[in-house]
């Protein structure tokens, strides 16, 4: 009698591995930025967000070693802002995860791309999504009975970070052109200038202690390196618009490992809240229309 196992060459097992390593990759992007905040009482936050995105350039460029491939002037000049923007997206998020919830910090960051992808709405479902998002993001305000009211200075932060990433995103198409390994090794090799003054401001020598070191590579591999490989092999076996949903569903995950690694507790209020704003980001991938149909967020974007 034949085994139900599955062998490594069944076609259910090659159809779901691409899902499996989509989930996998967002699950280990959520542990990885829960993992990030243990780091925030030896350096504080701009010191996480600079090992992260400095040892995240570092591991980028021996693989990729962007100076192997031209670049022009112009493209130089759309890495910086590409760059610029990713830097800030990382440290803003990491401020605003000083103060408030991981799960919440994502879903109030994702409200940047959302936003970009309906800003050229005009049917009327695209309205209801809209509201639904605005909805979700009204329920984190503490003017509800019961409502534990969020820190702003935090809310400011990962707002910024959501419009941050809205611009990754742009001056990221911009460089679709470019090789995708030299594009993304420069533009965090960029991001890390931009937060390093920060980091060192903050932390000083403290971010060089071998122990320091070693856990940020950690997190730097966990929530940068390793997400981005399985989502990029995710995206070339899933249509972008299965993509897209799938994605969507990234602040439920980072709720659930905050609660799970943080010990952080979410109200039903603001579990609905990010329910919402889910909801919303789901509805707008799938209402797209058919030639635009890429996700709302890019592979190893989010902070």
């Amino acid at each position: 009698m034949s085994s139900p196992t599955l062998s490594l060459n069944s076609p259910r097992l090659s159809v779901a591995l691409p899902y499996l390593a989509l989930v996998g990759g967002m699950v280990s992007l959520a542990v990885g930025t829960s993992f990030a905040k243990g780091l925030f009482p030896l350096v504080g936050a701009e010191g996480t967000a600079a090992l992260r995105v400095g040892l995240s350039a570092l591991v980028l460029i021996a693989i990729w070693r962007p100076w192997r491939f031209a670049l022009t002037r112009a493209d130089a000049g759309r890495v910086v802002l590409y760059g610029l923007v990713l830097g800030l997206m990382n440290l803003s998020f990491y401020m605003a995860l000083r103060t408030i919830p991981l799960g919440l910090a994502i879903a109030i960051e994702f409200s940047g791309p959302l936003a970009l992808a309906l800003i050229h709405s005009r049917k009327l479902v695209h309205f209801a999504l809209v509201g639904l998002a605005v909805a979700g993001l009204a329920m984190l305000l503490p003017i509800w009975s019961g409502v534990e009211g969020l820190d702003p200075v935090g809310v400011a932060y990962a707002a910024f970070a959501g419009l941050c990433w809205a611009l990754y995103i742009v001056f990221g198409k911009r460089l679709s052109h470019m090789h995708a390994g030299q594009s993304v090794a420069l533009g965090m090799s960029t991001a890390a200038l931009v937060i390093l003054p920060f980091g060192v401001s903050t932390a000083g020598v403290a971010l060089l202690a071998p122990s320091v070191l070693l856990l940020g590579l950690g997190v730097a591999l966990v929530s940068s390196a390793l997400p981005y490989s399985l989502e990029m092999i995710a995206l070339r076996h899933i249509p972008k618009r299965t993509f897209g949903v799938l994605l969507s569903v990234e602040p439920a995950i980072g709720a659930m490992a905050g609660m799970v690694l943080l010990h952080e507790q979410l109200s039903p209020l603001q579990w609905l809240a990010i329910g919402c704003i889910v909801a919303a980001s789901i509805g707008a991938v799938l209402t797209a229309p058919r030639g635009q149909t890429q996700p709302l967020t890019e592979p190893g974007a989010p902070a």
